[in-house]
């Protein structure tokens, strides 16, 4: 590490180096069998390129705090180190520093969508007009 910390790209690797990623194909495969699929994506992003149906809607700047199973701000799903999480962001950048994070906080099986939501509909898998408020 340099003086003066490391760089977006050093970083972004050592997170992808930890991260089993999957391509959409089996990112709908996983989903098919328990996985929980999670878009990072704000708003507008979503509703202008639209979403994965399913997908649970969970910004970035509250992730952690949703799926932390000591958190008194998780959400009722996260409540067990084990659950299978996948992270989507746009093109699968975000996506894999967030997913690092969740397994920094014990999420052993956190992981994301190589490529993000660009990569999944240029796979023809299903996506939905988005950007709707969610709960």
């Amino acid at each position: 590490m340099s003086e003066r910390g490391r760089s977006i790209d050093e970083i972004l690797a050592d997170a992808r180096a930890r991260l089993n990623r999957l391509g959409p194909a089996e990112v709908a495969r996983a989903a098919a069998t328990g996985a929980v699929l999670v878009d990072i994506r704000p708003e507008a992003q979503r509703r202008a390129e639209g979403e994965i149906p399913d997908a649970l809607i969970v910004e970035r700047n509250v992730l952690e705090w949703r799926f932390d199973p000591r958190s008194d701000a998780r959400l009722p799903i996260a409540d067990s180190y084990d659950l299978p999480v996948v992270v989507v962001c746009q093109e699968g950048y975000t996506s894999s520093l967030a997913a690092a994070a969740l397994q920094d906080l014990g999420l052993h099986r956190a992981t994301d969508l190589a490529g993000g939501f660009a990569a999944w509909r240029a796979a023809g898998l299903p996506v939905r007009p988005g950007g709707g408020a969610r709960p």
